[in-house]
């Protein structure tokens, strides 16, 4: 599973940014700036063993990707749900779910939801937000996430 970023260069520093995880590190250097986003996606994902691969093209495009898809979501799904203020009791009631357990096997790692259920699971713990959620060729195929913010709403932290 991959999630799209960006990295820019702001005077003296290279930016590196993943909306969807609302992360952004920065490096003296482009490649610096790279392997920041690696370790904090990491370190953000709290999970033993779990890897990711950063992939930049020229434009500025990045996407942080990880074999481990559990993690990932559970990752996306967390830092959701912690910047909407969100309880895994409020999360569960938004999904419409009797119990936050239902919820939170998504939010650990435990389940693996289809693109489908990804979309609603956001939708729940981040409703103000626009994600674009797509699946992408490759073995076994895999999901792409990026943030789509309206018109008019800025980047700046």
């Amino acid at each position: 599973m991959r999630v799209q970023g960006r990295i820019f260069k702001d005077g003296k520093f290279w930016l590196a940014e993943v909306p969807i995880l609302d992360a952004m590190t920065q490096g003296l250097t482009r490649k610096e700036a790279l392997g920041m986003v690696k370790d904090l996606v990491e370190s953000l994902a709290d999970r033993p063993g779990f890897l990711v691969t950063v992939h930049s093209s020229r434009n500025g495009d990045i996407e942080v990707g990880s074999d481990d898809v559990r993690g990932m979501v559970a990752l996306i799904l967390r830092r959701q749900r912690t910047l909407s203020g969100l309880s895994l009791a409020e999360a569960a009631e938004r999904l419409g779910a009797k119990s936050r357990n239902t919820y939170a096997r998504y939010e650990r790692g435990d389940s693996s939801p289809t693109l489908e259920k990804l979309s609603e699971l956001i939708a729940a713990v981040s409703p103000s937000e626009d994600f674009v959620l797509q699946r992408t060729a490759g073995v076994g195929g895999s999901a792409t996430a990026r943030s789509r913010r309206p018109s008019g709403a800025g980047t700046s932290r």
